[in-house]
């Protein structure tokens, strides 16, 4: 895992030097086990690069040195497969006419390595990184549907004066771009732009409404920085003349149900031979690795089948794991929000080592700022912060690799309002009978009034402007046709975006989880999962999302991920005598959360108040003061619960704050 940048002037500018240092170094927490350069001249060939012994480069760079390269990349290495220099990058091809700067990891590179050398190739590394550089050189664009894993790289290539750009399937590893007709600058945070003289900072007003009305974020190729934009999940760019070229190389196939004619019995044996071959390939490492534990179904059986991989069947040297898995978990003394009564199941069912901690209120005020800028983009939530405060602590226990569970809900359909899509479908295909029986077992299991469930499953057909005026009643006690807070001239603008449109499918819940895959859901979780991970150099892998798993998941029927009010039914009834009963039967679901509503209410109360009646907040343009301060006091009075959109109202001033104005954040 690592940070890469990189900026080529396709009319022959040169390149300031220090502009490419000082961007690199802004990601140094991504990579601090090493530094590197490439500098080249794309028109004849010529350059030089940190890899070819030359030690003194990147001090060179750091001076005022005048070149006359129009081509650079920078990178910062977290070693987590073959520790050696032979690692180091940007790498070359043994020709020098392709070189790669590149973050991630290619989990199936030894299978593709021993395919590739059937070819003729040769390997002068045990690193993934050149794989990938021969695997481009043998197929072109085509690697990539060879690839499993995560990934955002370049690649120049001199023989066709090309730059190959890429992203993996689903977001998990961050490319951001900016291009402005001559000269395209990439790297993995945004903040590297930042560092570069005359980048304008101009905030994207369109990234902002959706963030304001609906909790959207990377969800399209835009960025909360007008002209930054992102390589979409499963996309690659070629810069070829000065011109873009954007193209899919990948998608999910909903309407696939040839699976429907196999027994339930081998699909739950193929579905935990996936699962199982996902984690052992992402266990596949050189240095320590632990895993999160939230207590939930999905990182409790991640780690119970890797506790199974690691000391039943031997997949990793016992010097790298030791005697014992490390988990990793968020705590809290408020039993409403602590998960240690299913953690010490799987505790006591695996005999792994476990370590607490604590997330605190007063630590969150210390760290607010420092989270903030690592996350790049405002989010929505404060509940990253108990993420945030694990992967702290894998740092500090010195381990490099975490495996969490990410993707889990979004394929199996393990969120509530997945129920509504289903049920809704069940409607659609006139299933009555089964339809009844969906909607009795959930009325029994979790005490809902049947005038809800049937509201419910009528809601996916509801237009979005019914929606907005409901949730505006519910908040604010009277209907409005704009989302509460948001000031009428900046509603007026953008009110009719859509921005939470479903796939468009003859099944809705199929539409539904798709839309969760790859807009609404898993782009965001992935957003903050890399950030929180890199900003304490910890590199965090998330085998749900091996593309083979996704792909087999989508195809199974609807009843494999639902039934009987039950979600996830495949995960659960495959892992039968794997996970613990209670764990792998619960209904009630938490993961990482944090007592964001009392913080919020008492600690953070005076920090929110002031923000309100600053005279930045109320000049941004973007809120409508009287009614978010009326609404406030609703709130601390404890009349109605507005955790979520007030934290999205400060969170977006305090980026504003340090992102924008440079204030220094609060």
């Amino acid at each position: 895992m690592c940070g890469i940048f990189g900026v080529i002037n396709s009319d022959h500018i040169p390149i300031n030097v220090q502009t490419v240092a000082r961007a690199t170094q802004t990601l140094r927490h991504r990579g601090p086990d090493d530094e590197g350069y490439l500098l080249m001249d794309i028109q004849t060939g010529s350059f030089e690069s940190t890899s070819w012994n030359n030690p003194g480069l990147e001090q060179r760079i750091r001076t005022n040195w005048n070149t006359e390269y129009n081509l650079a990349f920078g990178f910062r290495r977290l070693s987590i497969l073959d520790l050696t220099m032979a690692g180091h990058q940007p790498m070359s091809s043994q020709d020098n006419l392709l070189w790669i700067v590149y973050n991630g990891e290619i989990y199936n590179y030894i299978e593709l390595r021993e395919e590739l050398k059937q070819f003729g190739y040769v390997f002068q590394t045990n690193t993934d990184t050149e794989v990938i550089l021969c695997a481009y050189h043998k197929w072109g664009e085509a690697c990539l549907k060879r690839f499993n894993g995560m990934w955002s790289f370049a690649i120049w290539d001199q023989r066709k004066s090309n730059l190959f750009c890429a992203r993996d399937r689903f977001g998990i590893k961050p490319f951001y771009y900016l291009f402005d007709n001559a000269e395209f600058v990439f790297a993995s945070e945004i903040k590297a732009f930042l560092s570069i003289p005359g980048i304008k900072k101009i905030p994207n007003n369109d990234l902002i409404y959706d963030y304001l009305s609906a909790n959207l974020l990377d969800h399209t190729a835009d960025t909360f920085f007008d002209g930054i934009k992102q390589i979409p999940p499963a996309h690659y760019l070629i810069l070829h003349n000065g011109q873009i070229d954007l193209h899919r190389y990948w998608d999910i196939n909903q309407n696939n149900s040839s699976i429907n004619k196999l027994n339930e019995e081998q699909v739950l044996v193929d579905f935990y031979h996936l699962f199982e071959d996902s984690i052992r390939l992402h266990l596949r490492s050189d240095v320590p690795i632990g895993s999160c534990l939230s207590g939930g179904l999905d990182s409790s059986a991640i780690v119970c089948l890797i506790n199974k991989l690691l000391f039943s069947k031997k997949i990793l040297n016992p010097d790298i794991v030791g005697e014992r898995q490390k988990t990793f978990s968020s705590c809290f003394e408020d039993p409403r929000f602590d998960e240690r009564i299913f953690i010490e199941k799987v505790l006591a069912s695996t005999g792994a080592e476990k370590n607490y901690v604590f997330p605190d209120v007063n630590q969150l005020q210390k760290d607010l700022n420092q989270l903030i800028w690592h996350q790049d983009e405002p989010f929505g939530s404060l509940s990253i912060y108990a993420q945030w405060c694990v992967m702290r602590l894998i740092s500090t226990r010195g381990v490099k690799v975490t495996i969490d569970g990410q993707g889990g809900d979004e394929i199996l359909a393990g969120y509530h309002t997945c129920f509504d899509y289903y049920w809704n479908m069940l409607a659609k295909k006139m299933y009555w009978s089964k339809l009844w029986r969906e909607w009795n077992d959930y009325q029994i299991a979790y005490s809902v009034p049947l005038s809800t469930i049937i509201a419910r499953t009528l809601r996916p057909d509801i237009p979005q402007i019914f929606i907005r005026q409901a949730r505006h009643k519910k908040r604010s006690g009277g209907f409005g046709s704009q989302i509460l807070g948001i000031h009428p001239d900046f509603a007026r603008n953008y009110r009719n975006r859509n921005m939470e449109a479903i796939s468009t499918t003859p099944d809705p819940f199929q539409g539904y989880l798709y839309s969760l895959l790859t807009n609404q859901s898993i782009p965001k979780l992935l957003h903050y999962e890399d950030r929180n991970s890199m900003a304490h150099s910890v590199e965090a892998r998330v085998p749900f999302l091996d593309h083979r798993l996704v792909e087999y998941v989508f195809s199974l029927p609807s009843d494999l991920k639902i039934n009987h009010g039950v979600t996830k039914v495949a995960l659960r009834n495959s892992l039968k005598n794997i996970l613990p009963e209670s764990i792998r039967t619960r209904r009630d679901k938490m993961g990482f959360v944090t007592p964001e509503r009392a913080w919020i209410s008492q600690e953070l109360r005076s920090l929110f108040i002031d923000i309100f009646t600053s005279g930045s907040f109320r000049d941004r343009g973007y809120f409508n003061i009287t009614e978010i301060q009326k609404s406030f006091d609703n709130h601390l009075r404890g009349n109605v619960d507005l955790t979520s959109l007030a934290w999205r109202w400060v969170n977006l001033e305090c980026w504003f704050r340090l992102m924008i104005d440079n204030r220094g954040g609060i």
